[in-house]
Order: structure tokens, then sequence, then C-alpha cells
């Protein structure tokens, strides 16, 4: 059976096999791999604690109704990828 590991074990493990890329790289997909957490763990408790279910009565522009979770996802994915200052712009 193969060898489990996160994320973060096999970034560490692999980055000095791709000398091309950089440190940029890393710390991207670490803050993707943090807020991918944060968001597990808001939908483990939605509704419980927040009020983060059902739509928030718009559409988006597919004509599809908004909801409150993807709205949540998508604030903290942005945030978290623009706090590291490494990319020059985020399309959602």
């Amino acid at each position: 059976m193969p060898e489990v590991i996160t994320l973060g074990e096999f970034i560490i493990k692999n980055q000095n096999q791709f000398p091309e890329s950089s440190v940029e790289l890393s710390k991207l997909i670490s803050s993707i791999r943090l807020v991918a957490k944060i968001v597990n763990a808001e939908i483990n408790k939605a509704g419980l604690v927040q009020d983060i279910l059902g739509s928030v009565g718009e559409q988006n522009v597919q004509g599809e109704d908004q909801q409150k979770l993807d709205l949540y996802a998508n604030q903290k994915f942005i945030k978290a990828i623009d706090t590291r200052q490494i990319v020059c712009g985020i399309a959602s």
C-alpha cells in the first residue's frame, strides 16, 4: 500500500527536486491548503454556529442562486492568497 502523506509533507519533501520552482509556489500551495482546512472546519459546523447555509438571494452569472457557503469560501480563498502578496491577479 502506498505511503500516505499530507500536502505539507509532500511540498517539503519534493520542493528541492524542482529548483526552477520558487518559494512563492510553495507559499501559494500552503495558503490554499490552510484556507481549505478553514473552510472545511466551517462546513463541519455549518448551521450550528454560523449562518452560512442557504441562498443569499442573488444569482451568479450562470443564473444560479448564489449560496452563502460559496461566497464565504470565495472570500476566504481570496483573502488567503492576497495576504501572501505573491500573485498579481485572482479570478473566481
